[in-house]
């Protein structure tokens, strides 16, 4: 039993050394929706492990963090931004602070943003390391493309 104890402390103490990264919750964090998808995120995403967050419906990986993830935001169902697809997700992609580049999920309920550092993980391969926790959000539109 001592043992027990003991192990259980060391694994408090070592987890205890972790810092969670600091993001910030989005308006509708609270939103049912975001905890469908919370629980259904990987604990990896490519070389990159899943942190402790202290906001709602947000999550990190990595150490550094490589790839944020808020969900909660407003939905999105018109942009001028370029979309692509990963799983079930079209995605909004928002290149003006390259090389992080924001994902912003199209025409969900509601809306999730994704921020990954391109200089240490992949953006198509993070968005669709997320698809299956993504698959659980309605949407109401797809992607389309304008031809003049």
């Amino acid at each position: 039993m001592r043992t027990f104890t003991i192990s259980m402390f060391l694994l408090v103490l070592l987890s205890g050394c972790t810092q969670a990264v600091n993001l910030e919750a989005a308006e509708d964090s609270n939103n049912p929706n975001c905890a469908d998808v919370s629980v259904r995120l990987p604990d990896m995403l490519g070389e990159n492990q899943l942190r402790y967050t202290n906001a709602q419906a947000t999550a990190a990986w990595g150490n550094p963090a490589a790839v944020l993830l808020r969900c909660g935001l407003e939905t999105v169902e018109v942009s001028t931004l370029p979309c692509v697809t990963a799983g079930t997700t079209d995605w909004l992609v928002d290149e003006s602070d390259a090389p992080k580049y924001r994902f912003i999920s199209y025409a969900t309920f509601p809306a999730v943003e994704v921020i990954v550092d391109s200089e240490v993980a992949s953006g198509i391969s993070t968005l669709e390391g997320l698809s299956q926790a993504m698959s659980v959000l309605p949407r109401t539109k797809v992607c389309t493309t304008l031809i003049d």
